[in-house]
């Protein structure tokens, strides 16, 4: 889960998952107390729902290989996760896998706080690079070497009130909500919406609250539809396109304009109006999905509309990544390439949160097909639009908090999309001139 809504529920989870992964797995021995059990040290950030189900497969994973103990550790999501892998690599003291989100790849140290993937042993698992969607498969990569194992990724969706959508006629026969393509196609949708509602804003997305980046997640989604781009793919140089920026931020203020998205609305608020029927859509990560059903909200579940000329949306992608370690245990290396093709080929499991599986043979199987409205976004794994490759972007990122704030104003009306975008340019000349923080060698 991504949101800032799984904050509290991550550091209850945060304590209890490692003692858990033991208990639910029948795995009740601890390493190092007369067991045979290989142990591989695991690290991740996942909480709320992700963590359940994440807790889940260890746990199947235990039953199945009785030979290997997984202890989990569940650290606090965001700045602190990356800090803490960073130091632990550099160090060359680190667990054997952790979970990582994919845009931070190339900022942290890869080499030096992180290993290569070996792909012997990803093969001998039988993992194989055709298996995994093309650019998330590339960006794993580092100057040509494999540094992460692609687990999902987490793109901007559209959710949408069923009972609203079919109320305003913006249904098919089959039930789903009719595509739009374009930005008529699109304001026509939200102005029947808003009629239907009475004149409340049809659309809501995080705009406001402490480090917010919904504005950012909307803008980078449409900003690439259109082909534009914010740095040179060796980090060196920023290549923003200042009209097709401006497009961009133009479309949105004028849904702020029209009222037809909401412009006071903090993260918790957004998904709130959505659950009880106030809006008829929400823009949002993938991961809303569980608490949404459970709250029994009539929904469903979109790709993030065609606006400006592709269906490219704003993610991010969960990887496998293996911090630095000074020497590595033979033994414990190959149960942990067990541990993580296990995972992989397991991922429709894990796609009951939303997330859409990187491995291209699960979007084929019965039961992620089975998964509504989880499946009903899937064509959108080979059309992500990832964040550039510097150390200051990714999922908690300084890039996405700077372009969020300036955006915000914009949608609100505040500022022009001329004062936004200078605001953000500025946060991105003096994000690239500042150095990286993180520890660039062992020791």
């Amino acid at each position: 889960m991504e949101g800032s809504s799984s904050v509290s529920r991550r550091h209850l989870l945060g304590g209890t998952l490692a003692l858990l992964g033991a208990g639910a797995a029948g795995c009740a021995i601890p390493i190092g107390l007369g067991s045979a059990q290989r142990r591989v040290r695991y690290w991740h950030f996942l909480g709320a729902s992700d963590g359940i189900i994440m807790n889940r497969m260890v746990g199947a994973f235990a039953k199945a290989n009785p030979d290997i103990f997984v202890e989990e550790n569940v650290l606090a999501w965001g700045e602190p996760y990356y800090t803490k892998i960073a130091m632990a690599g550099a160090g060359g003291r680190s667990p054997d896998l952790a979970t990582f989100h994919l845009a931070r790849l190339s900022g942290i140290g890869a080499g030096r706080i992180l290993d290569p993937i070996n792909l012997d042993l990803l093969a001998k698992n039988g993992l194989r690079a055709a298996d995994f969607s093309p650019p998330i498969w590339e960006r794993a990569h580092i100057d040509g070497e494999l540094y992460a194992v692609p687990f999902d990724a987490h793109p901007m969706v559209q959710y949408y009130n069923t009972d609203i959508s079919r109320k305003a006629g913006l249904l098919g026969a089959d039930g789903k909500l009719k595509p739009t393509t374009g930005t008529d196609e699109l304001l026509a949708m939200l102005r029947t919406a808003k009629n239907t509602l009475g004149g409340k804003p049809p659309l809501v997305f995080d705009m406001l609250g402490l480090g917010t980046v919904g504005p950012w997640r909307v803008w980078e989604s449409l900003y690439a539809q259109s082909g534009g781009t914010l740095v040179s793919d060796d980090g060196a140089r920023i290549t923003l396109d200042d009209a097709k920026a401006l497009d961009v931020l133009r479309f949105m203020q004028l849904l702020g304009k029209e009222g037809l998205c909401g412009t006071r609305t903090d993260y918790g608020a957004s998904v709130a109006a959505f659950t009880n029927g106030e809006a008829a859509f929400l823009w949002n990560g993938d991961w809303e999905t569980t608490g949404l059903k459970e709250r029994k909200t009539p929904f469903s579940m979109a790709r993030f509309p065609n606006v400006f000329g592709s269906g490219a949306a704003q993610a991010d992608c969960h990887s496998f990544v293996l911090p630095h370690q000074r020497s590595r245990d033979p033994e414990t290396e190959e149960a942990t390439y067990r541990f993580i093709a296990y995972l992989v080929k397991h991922s429709a499991d894990w796609a009951v949160a939303g997330h859409v599986p990187a491995y291209l043979p699960a979007l084929e199987e019965p039961s992620y097909l089975a998964l509504q409205p989880q499946s009903e976004y899937r064509s959108v794994i080979t059309e992500v639009a990832l964040d550039p490759k510097v150390w200051f972007a990714g999922s908690a990122s300084r890039l996405w908090i700077e372009f969020g704030g300036a955006f915000s104003p914009v949608i609100s009306g505040s500022k022009t999309p001329e004062q936004g975008l200078e605001t953000a340019k500025q946060a991105l000349r003096r994000l690239m001139s500042a150095p990286n923080p993180f520890p660039v060698k062992e020791g």
